[in-house]
């Protein structure tokens, strides 16, 4: 094909695109949603699983213990006064840090440990790291945000009260 031809077909494309508006959005949720049922269905319908109730409850208690260092860890670097982060930089490093996606972790699991017969079970911190991130920020956001405007003022107060010397 010749370029004049593919500036055609991508501005038509494009225009299409723009009338319609397709709901890309839903679309990625929908998918993210079908990998993780896909994923957990694999994994708790192995067989050969062999996960007591015991350690499942302590895999997810260290995952949760794990997360909230990682958590605290972050905000402890990032609100040192040389890091040179703001308030909203602070929130920023201590959600997106943390977070790792279910979509890469699995694909990458089952292309490390193709054959393996014991994939489900290496997978299971991951099933349990996923909901735990989004648990833990969104009962985080609250309290980050009330953070974040107490101490974006208290910035604004000190710049405005500063005294020349």
């Amino acid at each position: 094909m010749n370029h004049s031809l593919l500036m055609i077909v991508r501005q038509y494309i494009k225009d299409w695109l723009e009338r319609k508006k397709p709901p890309f959005g839903a679309i990625s949720s929908c998918v993210l949603l079908m990998i993780i049922y896909s994923t957990f269905c694999d994994t708790f319908s192995n067989p050969k699983i062999d996960l007591d109730t015991f350690s499942l409850i302590l895999i997810v208690f260290i995952i949760f213990s794990l997360q909230l260092s990682f958590m605290f860890l972050t905000f402890f670097i990032s609100t040192r006064k040389k890091s040179g982060f703001t308030a909203a930089d602070t929130v920023a490093v201590i959600f997106c840090s943390t977070h790792k996606s279910l979509t890469l972790g699995i694909p990458m699991l089952k292309i490390v440990f193709s054959g393996y017969e014991h994939l489900s079970l290496i997978s299971v911190p991951l099933l349990i790291y996923h909901p735990t991130q989004i648990l833990l920020g969104g009962l985080l956001v609250g309290t980050m945000k009330s953070w974040m405007v107490t101490r974006q003022k208290a910035l604004n107060l000190a710049r405005q009260v500063k005294i020349p010397v």
